[in-house]
């Protein structure tokens, strides 16, 4: 059998991706005149280039930098979304839970908005931050089929080993660009992720069609709209973002972002308690629940004043969060790492919730209200990485702190590696020690 994606088409596809696999690592090495870069496609190549050349992770995660609340926002207002159950009556029919691949939607700047389908292939792509939120743009994580779609402005398939950064190495890709059906401004990037079966011609045919359909059906949409009623000018309300950030830290920092300027002030441990209860309750408390959450006992003539305090410093770096009472509430959202963390669970992106949690809520708190919260979120890290997390995930949780004397994480680790793995005596060592 010829291989369908190398330059040397003689060669078999395992000889193929072999000879890509010590091309890459040529590359990486500083040898951009390796003669065997010359067995790599020219569009592999050169995207190749592109990514050493903007600082493209090898082995990097993509960034996530909105929380559940701003992605789902940011979905709603896309000009995709009304598409989308287009999208999926085209490329995921029937069953999308066991189709046996990804369909992920993204954004003209490469951030992955939908991600749906297989949940096996989910569970296992998300380890490589392949979920909702993600920047997949080419100069974030190198060649793949989204962003070198959008870099290209057409349909590109990359395959396993052709892809720049090895975490994403197993796997194969088809995408193709959407655009504005009159502008033909760039819209976003429709891509079909798994196996082999992810990059054949027939696949390509596919995802290319679903992007023209896509495009027809804005432009009937659009012209049933205009139609039935004039159009008017969006506006968009002027806000301010603010987050807690409570993992790994005694002194929560408090950031906080607007229209004016942005801000980082380093709270007392009291009122990080108070601030972090208040976000976790987001339906309000009264004096005497919040009292017993931060205090231990309803100690409200102790809370009340610093309630006050807390207000202070509130209205002069965060107005919009200056709590009210009668039940104590926040008036708006106070994101937290906390729920950052819970919500790349929940997306299937382990490895990444896994590096953002440097560590437990709070560690030196005794609130009652918090080591709840310490002990819930570390459980269900735990559980989740033990249910679902690939081998590679799990070794990296077992070097943590909280996973470093885990009998269970260690010995499901030792399962999971292959019979030859030369990390299976480190483990063996020590699961010894710990019965010991």
């Amino acid at each position: 059998m010829t291989s369908p994606w190398s330059v040397r088409t003689e060669v078999a596809p395992a000889t193929s991706r072999l000879l890509i696999e010590r091309a890459h690592e040529e590359l990486l090495a500083g040898n951009a005149g390796d003669p065997r870069l010359a067995d790599v496609r020219p569009l592999v190549r050169e995207s190749w280039r592109r990514s050493l050349a903007s600082s493209a992770a090898a082995e990097g995660l993509p960034r996530l930098d909105m929380t559940a609340d701003e992605l789902e926002a940011y979905r709603r207002a896309h000009p995709l979304a009304p598409v989308m159950e287009m999208v999926r009556s085209l490329l995921l029919p029937g069953s999308a839970e066991d189709s046996g691949v990804v369909v992920a939607v993204g954004d003209a700047s490469g951030r992955l908005l939908w991600v749906e389908g297989d949940r096996g292939i989910r569970t296992l792509t998300g380890d490589m931050g392949f979920v909702a939120g993600a920047d997949w743009a080419e100069a974030s994580v190198g060649t793949s089929a989204p962003g070198t779609a959008l870099a290209l402005d057409r349909a590109v398939q990359i395959r396993q080993a052709e892809h720049f950064n090895r975490f994403v190495q197993p796997w194969s890709c088809t995408a193709a660009p959407v655009h504005d059906p009159e502008t033909r401004r760039l819209l976003g990037v429709i891509d079909v992720t798994g196996g082999s079966e992810a990059v054949t011609p027939q696949a390509q045919l596919l995802v290319d069609a679903t992007a023209r359909a896509v495009e027809s059906e804005l432009l009937v949409g659009r012209l049933r709209s205009r139609a039935a009623a004039p159009r008017r000018a969006a506006r968009r309300p002027a806000h301010s973002h603010a987050a807690l950030r409570v993992l790994g830290r005694d002194r929560a920092l408090l950031e906080t972002s607007g229209d004016a300027a942005a801000s980082v002030v380093e709270l007392s441990a009291r009122h990080a308690e108070i601030l972090l209860m208040l976000a976790t309750h987001r339906e309000g408390l009264s004096a005497e629940a919040l009292a017993a959450l931060v205090y231990g006992e309803a100690a409200v003539e102790t809370l009340r004043p610093e309630m006050v305090r807390l207000r202070k410093i509130l209205e002069k770096r965060a107005p919009h969060l200056v709590p009210l009472s009668r039940p104590y509430r926040l008036p708006a959202d106070l994101e937290t790492d906390v729920q950052h963390v819970v919500s790349l669970l929940g997306r299937g992106a382990h490895r990444v919730a896994l590096a953002a949690y440097p560590g437990a809520v709070l560690p030196e708190s005794v609130a009652p209200g918090v080591e709840e919260l310490r002990a819930s979120v570390r459980a269900a890290l735990r559980e989740t990485l033990l249910a679902e997390a690939g081998v590679d995930v799990l070794l990296a949780y077992a070097d943590t702190a909280e996973g470093a004397e885990d009998a269970e994480v260690l010995r499901l680790c030792l399962a999971m590696l292959p019979a030859r793995s030369p990390r299976r005596a480190g483990l063996v060592a020590r699961i010894e020690a710990l019965g010991a």
